[in-house]
């Protein structure tokens, strides 16, 4: 009763046009889902991704659930995510993705799901990782375990969403270490993060996983901006 309460009060907002939430709907309205730009990378458009990585990353398959744009929802609903708290999208992404490649013969051997680290310094400001649990929820539809302490960024790096594209490959390099690296390996695991733009931080990532034995790796991110 009193989370009724709360709730009549004090309604979710969705993040895509700012209409308060039914009680039936989640972290994004079903006008505002319906309106997403799906990526299908997974199906139809696989390839189209993977080749962000060729010839930088010896990756297995490679996903994102959206395509970002800039002054899109998508932008709107992760900048929600990452600024104001809103976790519940993160959780919402991971849920509709999970289902999708629970389906996908390629991503039904996944093993681990590893996020992409924040830096220490990073999380104690904004208090959470934005893709944890949009990788908690994929873990669980893959029936995979979800690892994020075998993977840590080293280095601090100020916030690259107004940085250009080369300024971002150049922040991003060598910025990763690793621990318990025995848990990862003759594993296939899946790193998932936010954003793939130039795609510098999962091959950075990558390049410290690689050489653990026998791993393989594929990749899924919330949404992929296309060039």
């Amino acid at each position: 009763m009193l989370r009724d309460l709360a709730y009549l009060f004090f309604p979710y907002h969705c993040p895509g046009c700012h209409n308060p939430l039914y009680r039936n709907e989640g972290a994004i309205c079903f006008s505002c889902r319906h309106l997403l730009p799906l990526g299908d990378f997974h199906n139809v458009n696989a390839k189209k991704l993977e080749k962000v990585f060729y010839g930088r990353a010896n990756i297995e398959n490679a996903t994102a659930l959206l395509i970002f744009q800039k002054e899109s929802i998508v932008q709107k609903i992760i900048h929600d995510l990452k600024y104001r708290g809103n976790q519940r999208i993160g959780q919402e992404l991971g849920k509709w993705l999970g289902a999708e490649l629970a389906r996908n013969n390629n991503y039904n051997n996944i093993d681990i799901v590893v996020p992409v680290p924040l830096h220490k310094k990073r999380l104690k400001e904004r208090g959470y990782n934005q893709v944890e649990r949009f990788g908690k929820e994929i873990a669980l539809a893959l029936n995979a375990q979800y690892q994020d302490k075998v993977l840590l960024k080293k280095s601090y790096n100020k916030k690259q969403s107004k940085s250009g594209r080369f300024h971002r490959w150049m922040n991003t390099s060598e910025t990763f270490t690793m621990t318990n690296t025995s848990l990862l390996e003759n594993k296939h695991i899946l790193l998932v993060d936010d954003i793939i733009t130039t795609g510098s931080t999962i091959e950075a990532c990558v390049n410290q996983l690689k050489s653990i034995k026998k791993i393989k790796i594929s990749v899924a991110a919330m949404a992929f901006t296309e060039s």
